[in-house]
């Protein structure tokens, strides 16, 4: 009788690790990739996986952005964009008014930079004319500087109502005000700004004081003032000779 036919089957040696199940697993998985349909499959799996993870990502920056957008609407509004009163609030402000230089005494200063007057001489013209490096352009305001360059306080020209305050990189700290019937004042080169947008104010007060800015840093420490009639400059020495 043959012993070996009575000795009971031995079972594959087991590691602690399972080497024995790994190794049918492994060969089970050979034999499923070697089936045609499993590749594409695999392939299908993977992109809609990828898929996904864009449109998630994707859905974070558009977030990001809406949130960006938010700021930028409110900084708008702040600037003055959303404050537009009526020709008839402003009118009740005015009270009749006329216009009026922004400086309390406009003999103790001078004028620096005068409007560019397309009725001028071209004398007149060219000194009017402000370069920016190789660029020139027509000055649209007038420039008012003390005479031992020092600051001044800067009042409004005439009541109504701050529609914009804002700093520009070349003309600097910028108020404008506006009185009604498409006028609006313009102040630029300021410091010490003391009113915010939507602030009414009566001719006389004082909302800055002359400062500097880029554009006409040469002329150090200055204002420069302009008026605007339905969004035409106009000279502002023109504007209030008027009576």
């Amino acid at each position: 009788m043959n012993e070996n036919q009575n000795k009971p089957k031995q079972e594959a040696p087991k590691n602690a690790m399972g080497e024995a199940s790994a190794a049918k697993s492994s060969n089970g998985v050979r034999k499923l990739l070697t089936r045609k349909w499993v590749a594409p499959a695999v392939f299908m799996a993977a992109a809609a996986i990828i898929v996904t993870l864009m449109w998630i990502y994707q859905g974070a920056d558009n977030s990001k952005e809406t949130s960006t957008n938010e700021t930028v609407q409110t900084e708008a509004t702040k600037g003055g964009e959303a404050v537009k009163p009526t020709d008839k609030e402003l009118e009740g402000i005015r009270k009749g008014e006329k216009l009026a230089w922004p400086v309390a005494n406009v003999e103790d200063l001078q004028v620096e930079l005068p409007f560019y007057d397309e009725a001028a001489s071209d004398e007149d013209k060219a000194k009017a004319v402000v370069q920016m490096g190789d660029t020139f352009s027509a000055h649209l305001g007038v420039d008012l500087v003390a005479p031992d360059d020092q600051t001044f306080p800067v009042q409004a020209a005439l009541s109504g109502k701050v529609t914009l305050v804002d700093r520009h990189p070349t003309n600097g700290n910028t108020v404008e005000i506006s009185h009604g019937d498409g006028l609006v004042t313009v102040y630029q080169s300021l410091s010490e700004i003391s009113v915010a947008v939507g602030d009414e104010v009566k001719q006389g007060t004082i909302i800055a004081k002359a400062g500097r800015n880029e554009l006409e840093r040469d002329l150090g420490v200055h204002l420069h003032f302009g008026v605007l009639s339905n969004n035409e400059a106009i000279n502002p020495a023109t504007a209030i000779a008027v009576k």
